[in-house]
């Protein structure tokens, strides 16, 4: 499976979309790398596909929005 994310840091106020295939992995590389100039990044939201292809069709699509308040649509309104 493969992993659609958003992750936000309250330090730089920053949201960030990325896909990956093991997305806690990937948090953790992202807080302890410092790699997005921020260490308090959470997972906010996360949407799974089977291929990588569908993956990155869908974090394109979430990028081109390119509105802060569609990212916060999507926060809000995602099924725990």
């Amino acid at each position: 499976m493969f992993c659609v994310y958003i992750l936000y840091s309250k330090a730089i106020d920053k949201y960030y979309i990325g896909q990956t295939e093991d997305v806690q992995k990937r948090l953790l590389e992202h807080i302890y790398r410092k790699n997005l100039g921020a260490s308090d990044w959470q997972l906010m939201y996360s949407e799974s596909y089977i291929s990588r292809k569908e993956a990155v069709n869908r974090e394109t699509e979430i990028k081109k929005k390119k509105r802060r308040s569609y990212l916060e649509f999507l926060i809000q309104n995602k099924s725990d």
